[in-house]
């Protein structure tokens, strides 16, 4: 009966232990990786092919595929400004003449450069080549033709056009947020959608208008 017993507290303390919480019981600690540990197992980034490898290798993968992908195909910059003959158009609204006229010309542009470095301007849009490239450029060369009959006149006025357009810009900001209006079939706020364009054109009006104001002085 004595052994029948102590087999019977054997395997009920063996059944204990395997449903004992895992608190209780000592673990060697590993770190996990895909291999599982084990010397054999194949390396999974050498096998894998290149478009899952990460951004960088994707955009390598793509430019092997087709040369003219829209991942890295880039603005042309020149190429448009040359299209649409901006020098001619900027020479007609009188822009340079208009810009030496509240006293910025290209003695005070070379001035200027050492303090742009000093804030580290050059050094973000250097850093930022493809943002600038891809998503500002197009918006200042495409809308150049609208734009700078806009730009003579406010020139030909001075600081305060670019003052009253700052206010403007602003001020239609504030209405779209104080009243809170939606976009249509979409529920968005106005305000923050048109913010992302209102407020830089607000800052950059003030700060045009500012710039011009200690040109003058």
């Amino acid at each position: 009966m004595a052994p029948l017993k102590l087999t019977f507290l054997a395997v009920s303390a063996g059944l204990a232990s395997a449903f004992a919480p895992s608190s209780f019981c000592a673990r060697s600690s590993t770190t996990l990786q895909e291999s599982f540990g084990l010397k054999f197992a194949e390396d999974t980034y050498e096998n894998q092919p290149d478009l899952l490898k990460g951004e960088a290798e994707y955009k390598q993968y793509m430019n092997r595929v087709n040369e003219d992908n829209m991942l890295n195909r880039k603005y042309n910059v020149i190429r448009r400004v040359r299209e649409l003959d901006l020098l001619q158009a900027t020479l007609d609204a009188g822009v340079l003449s208009k810009l030496e006229k509240n006293g910025l010309d290209l003695a005070k542009l070379e001035s200027l450069l050492p303090l742009l470095e000093q804030y580290g301007l050059l050094s973000v849009a250097a850093n930022n080549q493809q943002l600038l490239v891809n998503l500002v450029a197009p918006l200042l060369v495409e809308g150049a033709p609208f734009l700078l009959p806009v730009v003579a006149g406010a020139l030909e006025v001075g600081p305060p056009a670019f003052f009253l357009g700052a206010a403007a810009f602003g001020g239609l900001e504030a209405a779209l947020v104080a009243n809170d209006v939606e976009v249509p079939f979409v529920g968005l706020p106005a305000g923050a959608v048109a913010g992302l364009l209102l407020v830089p054109l607000t800052v950059a009006m003030a700060g045009a208008g500012v710039a011009l104001g200690s040109l003058k002085k």
